[in-house]
């Protein structure tokens, strides 16, 4: 029985870690770049876009199909980043024990 409260303890302090690392992700944004920085944009710790900042050199008519490239470059560039971050602070919570594949985090 003792095992079992145990593991009860162990599991609720296991989500009240994986609470707090969800809210410390809300506040973190990362930003993605493409283009030699001419696009960057901002994606909040829920891959929300935050911002995009475009140079205003790129904004031609002619070159809309580059400049609709270097927005998807961007974004996979900043999409990168926030999952690095995110499997970081992971990590912290699990102590370094790896997720099953496939599995996500709740949000």
């Amino acid at each position: 029985m003792k095992n079992i409260a145990g593991l009860m303890k162990q599991a609720s302090q296991m989500q009240a870690k994986m609470q707090e690392m969800q809210a410390k992700l809300e506040g973190v944004e990362v930003e993605g770049a493409a283009g030699a920085g001419l696009v960057t944009l901002r994606l909040s710790g829920k891959g929300e876009l935050r911002g995009l900042k475009i140079d205003p050199k790129l904004i031609d008519p002619a070159e809309a199909e580059m400049l609709e490239d270097l927005i998807v470059a961007a974004h996979a560039d900043a999409k990168r980043k926030l999952e690095f971050v995110t499997a970081e602070e992971m990590q912290k919570v699990t102590g370094g024990l790896q997720l099953p594949p496939g599995m996500k985090l709740p949000f």
